[in-house]
């Protein structure tokens, strides 16, 4: 599968409209719930070359590492602990524009400034959480959040 050249857009939300139908076509008629989400984690890291990108699944009363890209990350983290454990604990997305500023993050990597975290949501329970990370400041955004919300209700359909 040929996926989109991202230098050929403008801005992020044109990358995203025409990414996520990729997403889909990758996916399907695939059962492997962790092949699945490997690529599709795979493919927004490296569209968006972001610092890390990966996912935590809920086991128990932690969040577990998943599949990922990037630097080596935090195995488990749990309930209500850094970002990924608040929006686990919030059931919502919280952009992170500074992670510095943000009470309680767990510094997986010293190199990352913002934070990106979306919960993945099926019959109104989180199965997991979607974490990307930025070197730079301010990295992320309303689009960002919107578009891996789509990205999580997609993950969402096969777990």
């Amino acid at each position: 599968m040929h996926l989109i050249d991202v230098n050929t857009f403008q801005d992020k939300e044109s990358i995203y409209k025409q990414l996520l139908p990729q997403l889909n076509a990758l996916v399907e008629g695939e059962t492997d719930t962790i092949a699945n989400i490997s690529n599709i984690i795979a493919v927004i890291h490296h569209t968006f070359s972001h610092h890390w990108t990966g996912i935590y699944f809920v086991k128990q009363n932690e969040l577990v590492l998943g599949p990922f890209q990037g630097p080596v990350a935090c195995t488990r983290i749990a309930y209500g602990n850094g970002v990924c454990g608040t929006s686990w604990q919030k059931v919502q997305a919280i952009i992170v524009p500074d992670v510095h500023q943000f009470e309680g993050h767990i510094a997986c990597s010293a190199s990352t400034n913002s934070e990106l975290v979306v919960p993945i949501i099926k019959n109104n329970q989180v199965l997991a959480i979607i974490d990307i990370d930025s070197v730079d400041f301010k990295a992320f955004n309303e689009v960002d959040k919107k578009y891996v919300e789509e990205v999580a209700d997609l993950i969402s359909k096969f777990l």
